[in-house]
């Protein structure tokens, strides 16, 4: 048996969530064209005949604004602690720039297995991407470039067995079936917040968290919480529109996670400046 923990780093909204998903052959985090959209770290797993992958998912590098991407941050600088390789995610759809180069500098000097993924491929011309590699190929010493796309799955598998080629030999951390390492509460509490971050703009997606208070009776209840109280009006929306739009499109995924109809019902409450309160953090799981 081969596994081995592999951070997969990179700027915010070059696809990382989206590519952990598609090396993991199934939903682990969620994602959404929001920055931010991480917000801790997660496992994603993914297993093989006689290996484990153990993908770990990380907020994107950014210079903390408050107490929230404060321990963003470091959950991020901790997590290289206990890594065997890394993967670093480019985007070949923006100019490789400062954000890149300095993560190339942590990683890289890190002295493990630095694999780079050139992501977003798809609908690309050959001569771009092939500009993309050569430019990304000179942020450091790496042991592979692939370029991928996470959505159409092109030179998805590839570069999965560049990864587990990477793997020494060790136990199953997780069972078999398990594909991330979040609890059933948490993987709900991210499903209903990638709906809200669909469905909003402006400042209201980086204001908003979710907390699930029970899951009892084929009942789930649910609180989404923000900052202030227009931000409340916004997720309520005319009539209750907004706050009934997300539960239509939590439910079904939901569902599939739990294996069983359930009723979700939505609460928006105000937690003024919880993003800044180290107590409300605690509570919140972060």
């Amino acid at each position: 048996m081969r596994s081995g923990f592999i951070a997969v780093a990179g700027r915010p909204n070059v696809g990382k969530s989206t590519l952990v998903n598609a090396l993991c052959g199934g939903k682990v985090a969620i994602v959404s064209d929001k920055p931010q959209t991480t917000r801790r770290r997660i496992f994603g797993v993914a297993n093989g005949e006689d290996w484990q992958l153990v993908l770990v998912d990380l907020p994107g590098f950014q210079r903390p604004l408050d107490t929230l991407t404060e321990r963003m941050q470091t959950a991020v600088d901790s997590a290289f602690a206990d890594v065997d390789a890394v993967l670093f995610v480019l985007s070949a759809r923006e100019r490789v720039g400062a954000g890149d180069r300095f993560i190339a500098s942590r990683v890289f000097a890190l002295g493990i297995p630095v694999v780079i993924a050139v992501n977003k491929v798809d609908r690309l011309k050959p001569g771009h991407i092939a500009s993309q590699m050569l430019t990304g190929s000179k942020l450091g010493d790496f042991k592979a470039l692939h370029p991928v796309s996470a959505i159409t799955g092109d030179g998805i598998g590839e570069l999965r067995d560049e990864l587990v080629g990477l793997l020494s030999e060790g136990p199953a951390y997780f069972p078999p079936e398990q594909r991330s390492d979040l609890s059933t509460e948490e993987q709900i509490a991210e499903l209903v917040r990638e709906k809200a971050l669909q469905l909003t703009r402006e400042e209201v997606p980086h204001a908003l968290t979710v907390a699930v208070a029970e899951i009892e009776d084929k009942v789930v209840r649910a609180s989404i919480v923000v900052e202030t109280e227009s931000q409340k009006q916004i997720l309520v929306g005319k009539k209750g529109a907004m706050v009934r739009d997300i539960g239509v499109r939590a439910r079904p995924e939901i569902e599939a996670l739990l294996g069983f109809k359930v009723f979700l019902e939505l609460q928006v409450k105000v937690r003024p400046h919880w993003r800044r309160d180290g107590a409300q953090l605690d509570r919140l799981g972060f």
